[in-house]
Parts: C-alpha cells; sequence; structure tokens
C-alpha cells in the first residue's frame, strides 16, 4: 500500500497548493514521523467529515432497514458544501481513495476456496459468463444511448459482480475525465436501487418459478448485485438456500480480481505511448488475494474474519459517503435517463442468463 500512500500524500498536497498552507515548510532531511504528522493534519478534517456521515448512515440502516449505502449517499451529498471547504477538500479525497481500496481489499476475508468450489463447476462457469457478458452488454448499450464507453464497464462491472463495492473498485481502475465521480454515484446509486428491487422481487420470481432450494440459492446469489441484498433474499426463502447464496454471490465477489487487472492492463495499453506511463499495480487487489488464500488455508480465525468484514463495511460506506460529498444533486439529474436505462438493461440480461442456466444445467 506504499504506492497508493504516497499518490494519496502527493494528491493532498496539491489541494493546499503547498505543505506551508497546513504548517511551515519542512526540510527535505524531515523524518517520516514529521511528514506524516503534516499529512494527517491536512486529510484529519474531511476524514472525519466522512466518518461521521458513515456512521449517521450505519445508524439510519439498522433502525430504518434500508440500504446502508444509500444512506451514506444521499447523506453525503447533503453536504455537498464540505468539498468547497480548503480544510475538508484533501480528507475528503483520502477517504474516497485509500480508505476505498482498504475496504476492497479486507473483502476477501469472506472468501474461501472451499466456498468457490464447494457447489461444482456449473454455478462457477454461470457466474464467469455472467460477469463477463453483462460487461459486454454494458459497453454495446452504453454506446447504442450515447453513453461512454467506461460507464458501460463501470455500470456492467458493478451489475455483473457485487454492486456498489465493484462500483468503487472498477471506477479506481478506469481512466479520469470531468464525469468520472458523477458516473461513479450515478451507479451506485441505481445498482443500491436494483439490488433493493431484485431483494424483494426475485425471491416470489424463483418461487413462482418452482425453483428448489439449490437453484433458488444459485439464482439469487448469481443476480442480485449487493452482497447483503444477495444473502438477505436467499435466508428469506430458507437456511440452505441462503448459505448457497452466500457461496455464489461470494464467487462473483472473486472476479473483481481478474476484472480491474484487466481494465487496468487495458488502460495502460491505451496509455503506453505516453512519458512516465508506467504498467498499474492494483495493490489493494493483491492484498485482497492475499486474504482470500489465507483464509482458505485457515489461518483466519473467525473473529479475525468477522472484524475484516467490519472492517471493510466501514472503509466502504465511509468512502461513498466521501463520494457522496464530492457529488451535486444538479449534475446528477443531469445525466438524464439513459444511463439508468444502462444498467436496468444489464439487470434484465444477467436475471434471464442464470434464470435459463439454473432450469437447463441444474
Amino acid at each position: 500500500m506504499a504506492r497508493d500512500f504516497e499518490t494519496d500524500t502527493q494528491a493532498a498536497r496539491e489541494v493546499f497548493q503547498s505543505a506551508e498552507a497546513i504548517e511551515p515548510a519542512l526540510p527535505k532531511t524531515a523524518g517520516f514521523v514529521a511528514r506524516l504528522r503534516v499529512y494527517v493534519r491536512a486529510i484529519y478534517a474531511g476524514f472525519i467529515a466522512s466518518a461521521t456521515i458513515a456512521l449517521a448512515s450505519t445508524w439510519l440502516s439498522q433502525h430504518y432497514g434500508a440500504p446502508v449505502m444509500l444512506f451514506a449517499l444521499l447523506l453525503g451529498m447533503a453536504f455537498h458544501f464540505l468539498h468547497q471547504e480548503s480544510n475538508c477538500e484533501a480528507g475528503i479525497e483520502f477517504s474516497s481513495k485509500a480508505v476505498l481500496r482498504l475496504g476492497v481489499a479486507l473483502l476477501g476475508a469472506r472468501i474461501t476456496a472451499n466456498q468457490m468450489f464447494g457447489l461444482g463447476a456449473m454455478p462457477i462457469v454461470t457466474v464467469v459468463v455472467g460477469v463477463a457478458t453483462t460487461i459486454a452488454i454494458g459497453l454495446l448499450v452504453a454506446r447504442m444511448l450515447s453513453q461512454s464507453r467506461p460507464f458501460g464497464i463501470l455500470s456492467g462491472g458493478a451489475v455483473g459482480i457485487c454492486g456498489a463495492s465493484a462500483a468503487l473498485a472498477i471506477a479506481s481502475a478506469l481512466p479520469r475525465d470531468e464525469n468520472s465521480e458523477r458516473d461513479t454515484i450515478l451507479t451506485v446509486v441505481t445498482v443500491t436501487t436494483l439490488s433493493t428491487l431484485a431483494m424483494i422481487i426475485y425471491p416470489l420470481v424463483a418461487t413462482s418459478m418452482g425453483l428448489n432450494q439449490v437453484q433458488a440459492g444459485i439464482f439469487l446469489g448469481g443476480t442480485i448485485h449487493d452482497v447483503a441484498q444477495a444473502v438477505g433474499a436467499g435466508y428469506t426463502t430458507s437456511h440452505e438456500t441462503g448459505d448457497i447464496a452466500t457461496y455464489v454471490k461470494l464467487v462473483r465477489v472473486t472476479m473483481l480480481i481478474p476484472v480491474v487487472v484487466l481494465i487496468a492492463l487495458f488502460v495502460y495499453r491505451g496509455q503506453k505511448g505516453r512519458a512516465g506511463v508506467k504498467p498499474p499495480l492494483p495493490l489493494f487487489l493483491l492484498g485482497f488475494a492475499a486474504l482470500v488464500t489465507l483464509n482458505s488455508l485457515g489461518f483466519l480465525s473467525e473473529s479475525v474474519t468477522s472484524l475484516a468484514n467490519e472492517l471493510s463495511l466501514w472503509c466502504l460506506v465511509t468512502a461513498i459517503a466521501a463520494l457522496g460529498i464530492k457529488t451535486s444533486f444538479k449534475s446528477l439529474i443531469a445525466v438524464g435517463w439513459r444511463p439508468v436505462a444502462v444498467m436496468v438493461l444489464e439487470t434484465l440480461w444477467l436475471g434471464g442468463l442464470v434464470m435459463t442456466a439454473v432450469l437447463l444445467f441444474h
């Protein structure tokens, strides 16, 4: 994570124009502790603001049963004025980048190899095909509706993999432009809304189609976008369905690694001729893979896994809150209906594909 830390340090300092805006200039020979103190002074206000919104969102989610990510986004957007404050801007940037990477890396503690392969090849093949084709459909439909290629990849990956978490991870690997953060927020809002609707509707669809518990678990885990909603839908059906839905959903989460690596390599290929451009190394995904490996080998106790899951959720909610602070309602309303239509069509495609696979091959 050293490279990520250095990158965010530089970004924070650029926001303030120089370290002198925080305290007197440090000599180049200043030690690590002194430089760290400057960095902490730069980010603490914005970070505390993002973390406070995350805590409030968590409380609201627990008391009212609505998605925590949606609360974090809406509350964050209500505090958009903080992004205009020089004292908060650097910490908000830090929360939306470095804290995000940590949260994605810690997702790996949820997964083991036994979970991935315990149901046989069919769910794994379905997941791989579903993710690949959903991203392809996203690119196609985005082009048809005059949306950008990065948005097609971002929305397709969010729908195909794991909703808001995937959107944040994929956004970190895509090339940045003036619409990047707006597209990320729009994707998170839409995919969270669609995931909530799917949590309610898809169990009814599984029952009406006469799916058994295993088939229903594969369908729910293979189609609902966010992890929490997929797990919730599964366990409202039955305990066995909930277990299978959880395993299948976690297989989808592991697709973050190849998808983000491929996106990063694709971006590098497009910039290869530019001076100073080096192949990107998504260090947070290496952390993700390392935790999957350690958990699969039994080196992570249940208490450690539980702590990592809680910390991951907190980091992701804090990052979403920071992204919300950076985004205005006006910028979202201006995009119109087309991006939402792209994600609805991606959702319908994925649902139809997984249902067909379940009925034909399981």
